[in-house]
Parts: C-alpha cells; structure tokens; sequence
C-alpha cells in the first residue's frame, strides 16, 4: 500500500509509530511538496494538516474513491466540503491528529458520508488499528473533554485558588491522568487548545467552551506555562 502523508515533523512521527507493522510505503510532504507530488498514484491520503488547511481539500477532491484521512477537529467535515463548493469524490474521515493523539490506543474517526463504514471498517482492519467513530462535529470527543478541563484549570490559577503545580499534582492523582491540564496543554500546544476552545465555543456558543483570557493571552504571545 502506497501512503502519502502532510503533516508537521512530530505528527508525521506520531503517524509513522502509529504504522509500524503495516505493510506500506509512506511517503511524506510538506505544503510545497504537495504541490507537486502526483497524488493519484497513492492508494491511501493522509493529511495531518488540514484543520490549518483546508483549502487543500482541491487536491483531494477528485481523487474518486481514494480514502484520505483529514485532521478535522476544529471544523466539521461537513462545513469544509460546503465551503468547498465542488463535488468530493474520494472517500473523506476526519481523524483526531492533533499533537500526542494520533498514536493512541483508540483512534477517533468520523465519516463525511454514512456509506463509507464499510471501507473504513476494511482499512482499519488492514492496519489493525481499534477505532470509534464520532459524530461530525467541531471538537470531536476526546478533545472537547480535555480541553474544556485544561480551560478550567487556566480560570482556577487565574482566580489565585491553587498553583500551577498544584493543579497538574491534583489531576493526576485525582484521575490517574498522566499528565496535569497544564502539562498536557504544553505538550499538545497552545495554539491548539486555544484554535479547538474558540472553535467550539463559535460553533455552539457554550460558555463552557469560553476560553479563558489567561489561555488566550499565553496564545497570543506563544507562550507555554
């Protein structure tokens, strides 16, 4: 199986761990690269990039039947191929790809068309990979939980009632997580806890989802805690 792949250094590497024993050439590409490479001699398209992209949904478009898996938890599949405005004819899944997700035990996959389970459940199988499929939505599951958490602890230091360091110790021996809201938001990155909250919060107006002004301030001047 041949595999092209988009995507920033460490998510091509969570990717290339997340393959390992499957039987396939990856081929791996930047936004220039892209441009070039032939991407119909590829069996499968993977692009870790898509949430910052999406406009590159025209190389993909008219690949007819050709499964290409998406990063696609800041928008709806939905919504991208509505802004498209052209007919999409390869098979399109969007994929929990952000930073320190991809290579996981359980893969979060939706569908932009009911029909095509059946070829996901085939392409799993080939990968041996365990899976659930999500609804189409802004978020997806396991990062709308996570980082509605992270935004909650940012608005808990921000008040002065605990230390950073308190909060990360408190969440992981309350929940056994392996890592504190702050310590997650640092290894997943600013920028994307920050672009899936506001997101979300744009998409549902849940102020559950309001991000905090502690977090967008460290967002706005690329800063981990």
């Amino acid at each position: 199986m041949k595999i092209l792949a988009r995507g920033s250094k460490n998510r091509i590497k969570e990717l290339q761990e997340k393959l390992n024993g499957v039987s396939c050439v990856l081929t791996c590409v930047d936004d220039s690269d892209l441009i070039s490479a032939n991407v119909h001699q590829f069996d499968l398209i993977f692009d870790l990039k898509f949430d910052e992209k999406s406009e590159q949904l025209h190389y993909y478009a008219g690949l007819k039947n050709i499964p290409v898996f998406v990063c696609a938890v800041k928008q709806q599949l939905a919504k991208a191929t509505f802004d498209f405005g052209r007919k999409v004819e390869c098979k399109l899944f969007g994929i929990n790809a952000l930073p320190t997700f991809l290579n996981r035990p359980l893969t979060e996959i939706s569908l932009l068309h009911q029909a095509d389970e059946s070829s996901l459940k085939e392409i799993m199988h080939a990968f041996s990979w365990n899976y659930r499929i999500v609804e189409d939505r802004v978020g997806m599951i396991t990062p709308r939980i996570l980082f509605m958490i992270i935004n909650e602890a940012c608005y808990t230091l921000q008040e002065g009632t605990a230390s950073m360091e308190d909060i990360d110790t408190s969440m992981k021996l309350g929940t056994n997580y392996p890592l504190g809201p702050f310590e997650w938001a640092n290894k997943i990155g600013i920028k994307h806890v920050y672009e899936t909250l506001e997101a979300i919060y744009q998409d549902t107006h849940d102020e559950r989802y309001k991000v905090c002004s502690l977090l967008k301030t460290k967002y706005l001047k690329d800063e981990e805690f």
